[in-house]
């Protein structure tokens, strides 16, 4: 007799209880979520600006699934299954970089041009009834939004801009350099936690002036009191407004500094895309919440600034903060919680939602819950 199945009850977000704690570390939890969430919704590739020499490419893994995505000469940006007709080898093992006329398996030498067509393929001339068109590379949905790529290996998935209907109009109030930005500096790390602790500890404030001194750092930086988490359905917004006292932020001056936004300024897609700019900026950041196991994920961090100037000294201190203080901080919290999951002290606790205080509110995290749990058990 199998176990029963979990199951919530999120009907009161006010009185009623956390998710169990089983939706966290639980095999076939995990399992249903590879299904009916990463395996159907859109994932984040990267800056159409990454794509604009032909033969760029960028991977992306989704689990033991790959795609490559490329820049074609026509002037397009095309997705592919990353693995050779042949045979089944993977094409390429890189996370970026830049081809010339072909995709080259590097197993038996087939070549594919990069509109996905067979090109060539060695001695398969004297194969009886074959043809190169047969046997071009299997396309992958791509979708441009806002300026970035995503992909999605559900034929059947709405459209980012239904699904996040309005988010590219807020994106660009408070992100003016949306279409120039390109790649400074990509960074993946390895946290010992599940994708859901890591989501749901970016989107509250209760932990910001309690957890942490780098937290505190950041509360510095915004009118704390006006930081503001909205559900709006598939996407959300968490934003504070500028602390215009403040002279330095990251451990540089402010004085002679030029940024897009002086606001926090965070934008979340289902299920784990977040576009967000810290305060004092010339940045775009993406964060990147990727499951590998039902406690295990990876940590994708990229930075994005204005194409074609320098990048300026508050901007780089803020990318070394992030790395190297806020978080490891915040990590560091993924981690001891996750442990805690397992406790026989716990099981599901209580969520604070406090509507006199909505900047440390965790109405947000509810939300996010019962998404996670309408997509397994909807």
């Amino acid at each position: 007799m199998g176990k029963p199945e979990l199951t919530w009850d999120h009907s009161d977000p006010v009185h009623g209880r956390t998710m169990p704690a089983p939706f966290f570390y639980d095999e076939g939890i995990f399992a249903e979520e590879r299904e009916r969430i990463f395996l159907r919704c859109w994932h984040l590739v990267g800056h159409v600006n990454e794509f604009r020499e032909p033969g760029s490419y960028v991977v992306q893994d989704i689990f033991e699934q790959s795609v490559v995505v490329t820049a074609g000469h026509d002037g397009g940006i095309h997705a592919w299954h990353n693995v050779c007709r042949h045979r089944g080898n993977r094409l390429m093992t890189e996370r970026r970089g830049k081809v010339g006329a072909v995709l080259r398996c590097q197993y038996h030498s087939w070549c594919y041009n990069l509109d996905g067509g067979l090109r060539a393929a060695p001695r398969t001339e004297h194969l009886a009834d074959f043809s190169k068109a047969d046997w071009s590379l299997r396309p992958v949905r791509l979708e441009i939004f806002a300026g970035w790529v995503f992909v999605t290996l559900d034929d059947g998935a709405p459209p980012v801009r239904e699904i996040a209907a309005g988010a590219e109009e807020e994106m660009r109030r408070f992100l003016p350099d949306l279409d120039t930005v390109e790649l400074v500096e990509e960074t993946d790390v390895v946290v010992e936690a599940n994708w859901k602790v890591i989501q749901e500890n970016s989107i509250e404030g209760y932990h910001f002036d309690l957890s942490g001194p780098v937290h505190k750092e950041l509360a510095a930086l915004i009118d704390f009191e006006g930081y503001r988490l909205t559900p709006r359905g598939l996407w959300w917004t968490y934003i504070g407004p500028p602390n215009k006292g403040a002279t330095e932020a990251y451990g540089v001056p402010l004085e002679g500094a030029t940024w897009q936004t002086d606001w926090f300024f965070n934008i979340g897609i289902w299920p784990n895309t977040t576009f967000y700019s810290f305060p004092y900026t010339d940045m775009i950041g993406t964060f990147i919440m990727i499951p590998i196991a039902p406690e295990r994920s990876i940590l994708r961090f990229g930075y994005y600034a204005p194409r074609g100037r320098p990048v300026p000294e508050v901007t780089r201190a803020a990318i070394r903060w992030m790395n190297t203080q806020l978080g490891p901080e915040d990590i560091e919290l993924n981690i001891t919680n996750q442990k805690g999951l397992h406790s026989m002290g716990f099981g599901s606790g209580r969520y604070l939602i406090d509507p006199a205080r909505p900047n440390q509110s965790e109405h947000l995290v509810h939300h996010f819950h019962k998404l996670c749990y309408e997509a397994i058990r909807g």
